[in-house]
């Protein structure tokens, strides 16, 4: 189980634009229990966003998930303070965002970048973590990401790196399954190597995702059913860790309503048998 004091809330999908209306005035959903909303989405003054996402929380747990922080880079204190009003109005039990540079204070590329895996790196990423986690005043969880190429000067492995962030920003993880699978096949590891060497009682939550196949290399696209690799990943790390929040990500080609919660049920089947 996690060392952080956090719910397990079960089996939960994104809040996305086309299931707004229908998730907050619709009938309760059987098989999802949370959202996850992208926290740049909603830190705004007003509108529509804050309309829906104000009744969404009347009705469902919602935990942040940002894709802005630019953890590798240089802090936004702008964005660190309007991230901070929506913590503290929507009050979810952690807060998240990618271990990954996505530009410098003068462009962004809209892209989650992978880090050099260096000891540099380790020292600026736990100041920058250690700042957010103190200003938000609540658990703050790094998520690993895919990636597609790896950096020259990288002097360790992606999961040794990762754990020593963890363990020295004293920090959360938020496990993307799916991220290890695609890069481990881009890259040629073995997916088990790394999970095994995550400290695992550092996990607050855990993402599921489709991707796409090409003929050179996988993208994370988020737009296609869990993979049997990835299920298979799951039933791995939930046999470690136990009862774990668990999200379903679709974010592109999103189908209806029914469809995610047909993958969120899967999810649940999938956590009761390997709990049972």
């Amino acid at each position: 189980m996690s060392r952080f004091d956090v719910p397990d809330l079960g089996i939960g999908v994104g809040f996305r634009l086309p299931h707004y209306a229908e998730v907050v005035d619709g009938d309760p959903l059987e098989h999802i229990d949370w959202f996850e909303v992208i926290s740049e989405n909603f830190m705004v003054g007003g509108g529509s966003p804050l309309h829906f996402v104000g009744k969404l929380k009347e009705r469902y747990p919602v935990v942040t998930h940002g894709v802005s922080a630019c953890l590798g880079g240089e802090g936004d204190q702008e964005h660190l303070r309007l991230l901070g009003q929506l913590v503290d109005w929507l009050d979810p039990p952690w807060v998240s965002d990618h271990c990954c540079w996505t530009g410098t204070p003068h462009a962004r590329v809209h892209d989650l970048l992978p880090l050099p895996y260096t000891e540099e790196v380790i020292r600026h990423l736990v100041r920058r973590i250690r700042e957010t986690q103190q200003a938000l005043g609540r658990p703050f969880a790094i998520e690993n990401v895919s990636s597609y190429l790896t950096w020259k000067d990288s002097t360790m492995t992606e999961w040794d790196f990762l754990a020593q962030v963890l363990e020295r920003a004293d920090c959360a993880l938020l496990l993307d399954l799916n991220n290890i699978f695609v890069s481990a096949e881009n890259h040629g590891f073995d997916p088990l190597e790394y999970l095994d060497a995550i400290p695992m009682d550092r996990v607050v939550q855990i993402h599921l995702a489709g991707h796409t196949v090409f003929e050179t290399h996988r993208l994370d696209t988020h737009s296609a059913p869990v993979c049997d690799e990835v299920w298979a990943l799951y039933e791995n790390a939930i046999r470690q860790i136990g009862p774990m929040s668990t999200l379903i990500e679709w974010d592109d080609d999103i189908p209806a309503l029914s469809r995610l919660e047909e993958e969120a049920r899967k999810a649940r089947e999938v956590r009761d048998r390997v709990l049972a």
